[in-house]
């Protein structure tokens, strides 16, 4: 499928629940119940309806969100049943890694080839006041997956001014010694109660606190680890691959997007950064939606204009 821009969107990320078992301030507003209303969530017969028909019209990867995908009860069936479908070439999970360690096994042996968790600090005080949880599941979490055997596994580090700074070393360190690729991911001005301008830290600002010599990091045009717009760099010291999206500060950021998102109420929405959304319910069937969405996909975000009004939460969107 190509959009109006001549980029083929061969990709889908899917929230599956805008539900979460950590409440991390930039994804998640205090007070946000967006899955008591159970009736507009997706079940898994219709999450596999979609898929199916995204693979007839060219989809080929499919990443599992959130919200936390792992408190859905049946998420091993959902994932086994999507990597089934004729045609789907690549099936990921993003996670907070909190109720990984039990599911590991069950997730690798239902199709899931690659797992991103999100982990923005490992000091147990400074990752509690970010997502009001423990540091403890989430590392045994990602000993469970090394064990499983995953294709790849993935750190996400959201960069926070005056929150987690102290901890990109350490971050860095503990990804190198593992052999996780981690990805640094500017702050987005999304829907919540954060302050963005408070909080917003460029990507720069973390290349010069890894590298403060300039002659550490060295491109990695080789590095090929997933879908998405990650431009990796090589640790020289400790081998280690550093990734950094940019969204905020990297020129043509959007010139190669290939997904749209599926949202857990049903909505396709083309582009991440803007509002706009095709609800399955006013559509005859999931491929009119999906061609509807790609016909409406922007050339970019509006991030930077002033003008862009988010009016859902990160966890409601899909992570």
């Amino acid at each position: 499928m190509k959009d109006a821009f001549d980029r083929t969107i061969d990709y889908l990320r899917v929230s599956v629940t805008d539900r979460c078992n950590e409440r991390c301030f930039y994804c998640m507003p205090q007070g946000y119940h967006g899955w008591s209303c159970a009736k507009d969530r997706l079940s898994a017969e219709e999450i596999i309806h979609v898929v199916s028909d995204a693979a007839a019209l060219g989809i080929r990867k499919v990443r599992l969100t959130g919200g936390e995908p792992l408190v859905r009860k049946d998420i091993v069936e959902i994932a086994s049943r999507i990597w089934e479908i004729p045609g789907i070439e690549a099936l990921g999970l993003s996670t907070n890694g909190t109720l990984l360690a039990p599911l590991a096994n069950a997730l690798k042996q239902a199709g899931i080839r690659s797992i991103n968790v999100s982990l923005d600090a490992l000091d147990p005080a400074v990752y509690h006041g970010i997502t009001g949880g423990q540091i403890a599941p989430v590392l045994e979490g990602l000993k469970a997956a090394r064990e499983a055997g995953f294709e790849i596994i993935k750190l996400n580090c959201v960069l926070l001014r005056g929150v987690n700074e102290g901890e990109y070393r350490a971050l860095a360190e503990f990804a190198a010694l593992h052999g996780h690729p981690l990805r640094f991911i500017e702050l987005m001005p999304m829907a919540g109660e954060f302050d963005f301008a408070k909080h917003y830290l460029p990507i720069e600002a973390v290349r010069r606190i890894l590298d403060p010599t300039g002659d550490r990091l060295v491109p990695d045009s080789m590095a090929h680890l997933g879908h998405g717009p990650a431009r990796y760099w090589r640790d020289q010291q400790t081998g280690g691959q550093i990734g950094f999206i940019g969204a905020m500060t990297t020129p043509h950021f959007c010139a190669s997007c290939n997904k749209l998102r599926l949202t857990s109420d049903g909505k396709i929405r083309p582009c991440l950064g803007r509002e706009g959304e095709i609800d399955l319910k006013a559509m005859a069937n999931p491929s009119e939606a999906l061609l509807a969405a790609i016909s409406n996909k922007p050339m970019d975000h509006t991030f930077l204009s002033g003008e862009h009004q988010e009016g859902r939460p990160m966890t409601a969107i899909g992570g």
